[in-house]
Order: structure tokens, then C-alpha cells, then sequence
């Protein structure tokens, strides 16, 4: 989740990647993909599971409290293919060192400032509503990789509390669409799924622990966009491909980042 101001998609006008459609044969698909992975992740909880992925090896969790940011693709590869689109699934990790659980979650539950946090990605950022530890959350984003896309996008937000100094939380899009002449006075947003698919689908999974001194944080991101129009592959591959892996791994350095200052 991040944004930006006034831009125009430069040159390079996204209207040349064509625009798609989001057909129910790719939700449905996403939908499945989701499905397995909240029970992978709800086995986590089980007793003997391991509730953060760095302690899933000796190693990334020695490099992560040492200050690396760990990262891979849980699919072990840049995409999964599916019916009419790409999913992406990347997960990533941080440590915090001389801060609480507490002032971890005020800081990512603090929504109207995500803006100042995660600029240029995020342009805009709004808190619409919060009951208990549900919160309803308002993004315009910008993804930039040879031409610049601006969504509007909306979240509801769920963290659940755990003993242990833990905390766990998901985030499901429930609306994405997409911005043509952002922040000009002939701006229009488009109908969600009918536009250029470069992202239809944002969920992530976060996880929270304190302990060794600091707070873990980590977050897994899955995405949903086009797959790659034959012949535009350099203009559409950038943004599709690559983009998923440097906004999580952005995230997660800027988080630690506002947490030290």
C-alpha cells in the first residue's frame, strides 16, 4: 500500500497497453490461491507452529536481527499463471531493534500519516473508519517502472492480537481503480477491472513479535494483475513483474525506518 501528487503517465501512454478485462475465471483463481494460503498461515497459530517466517531457518532470522532485510518468492518463482492473470506472492522481513510491539502498531495503525511514511508510493492516505481492531482504510498509490500508474485504492484492515508479545493482522482490497490524469482538472477514475490491469488484487499478511530487544515485523503481499500482452512485454513486464517484489520490500524498510526516528 503507497502514493504520490499531480502526475501524468509520461510519454509512455499506459493506454498502449490495452486495456483488459477482469473476468470472474481470474478472481475465482485468486480466490483459491488465497484460500490456501490463510490455511497455511492459520497453521501457524497451532501449537508447535512457528508464528514468524524467519524462524523457519536459523540463518534468516540471524541475518534479520542483524539489520537485513530478508526476502523471496513463496511461489518460487516471479508469478503464478493463472486464467486471465498473474498472482504474486512475496514475503519479507525486518527487525526493529529498541522498540515495543506497542509503538509498532500505533505506527501502521496510524493511516492518515501512511502518506508522509511511505511516499512516493503513497499520495494520499485516509483512515474512513476504525471499530475495535477493524479499520477501514483509503489509499491513492502511485507504481512507477517505465510508465507511472495511480489507483485509488480501499482496504479493510483486521489485527488480531496475540499473548506472547504477538500480533498478526490482513488486509483484503476491496476496491482498486485506476487514475487517469491524476490530481489534473480532467481526472477520471476508471471502473475497477476495466482498465490496464496492473493491479487488481492487493492482500497482505502481516506478523508482529516482540522480543530480542525489538520487534520482528514481517509481511507477506499477494497481488493480482494482467498477465503479459503479446508484443508489449517491455512496456507492461517492468510494472507487473518487478514492481510487487521492491513495494513490499520498500514497505518493510520504511517501517523501519519511521520506527527508529
Amino acid at each position: 500500500m503507497r502514493l504520490a501528487a499531480a502526475l501524468v503517465l509520461g510519454a509512455l501512454s499506459v493506454s498502449g497497453a490495452r486495456a483488459v478485462t477482469l473476468k470472474p475465471e481470474t478472481v475465482q483463481a485468486f480466490d483459491r490461491y488465497i484460500r490456501e494460503t490463510e490455511a497455511r498461515l492459520e497453521r501457524r497459530l497451532a501449537p508447535g507452529g512457528r508464528f514468524l517466517w524467519v524462524d523457519e531457518e536459523p540463518q534468516r532470522a540471524a541475518s534479520v536481527r542483524q539489520g537485513q532485510l530478508a526476502i523471496e518468492n513463496r511461489s518460487g518463482s516471479d508469478f503464478v499463471p493463472v486464467s486471465g492473470g498473474l498472482i504474486h506472492d512475496w514475503i519479507g522481513a525486518v527487525f526493529v531493534p529498541g522498540v515495543t510491539l506497542r509503538e509498532t502498531l500505533a505506527l501502521v495503525q496510524d493511516y492518515d500519516h501512511h502518506q508522509d511514511i511511505y511516499k512516493p508510493e503513497v499520495l494520499a492516505s485516509r483512515l474512513v473508519s476504525r471499530h475495535g481492531n477493524d479499520f477501514q482504510v483509503h489509499l491513492r498509490l502511485m507504481k512507477r517502472k517505465v510508465i507511472t500508474v495511480v489507483l485509488d485504492t480501499d482496504y479493510d484492515v483486521r489485527y488480531f492480537p496475540l499473548d506472547g508479545g504477538r500480533c498478526h493482522s490482513r488486509a483484503y482490497s476491496t476496491r482498486i481503480a485506476e487514475v487517469r490524469n491524476a490530481g489534473q482538472r480532467d481526472e477520471r477514475i476508471l471502473p475497477p477491472g476495466q482498465d490496464e490491469g496492473f493491479l487488481w488484487r492487493l492482500y497482505s499478511y502481516w506478523r508482529f513479535q516482540e522480543r530480542d530487544g525489538g520487534v520482528y515485523v514481517e509481511c507477506e503481499a499477494i497481488s493480482l494483475t494482467r498477465a503479459i500482452p503479446a508484443g508489449l512485454g517491455w512496456l507492461v513486464e517492468p510494472i507487473i513483474t518487478t514492481l510487487p517484489r521492491e513495494s513490499l520490500a520498500n514497505t518493510l524498510r520504511e517501517t523501519r525506518t519511521a520506527l527508529q526516528k
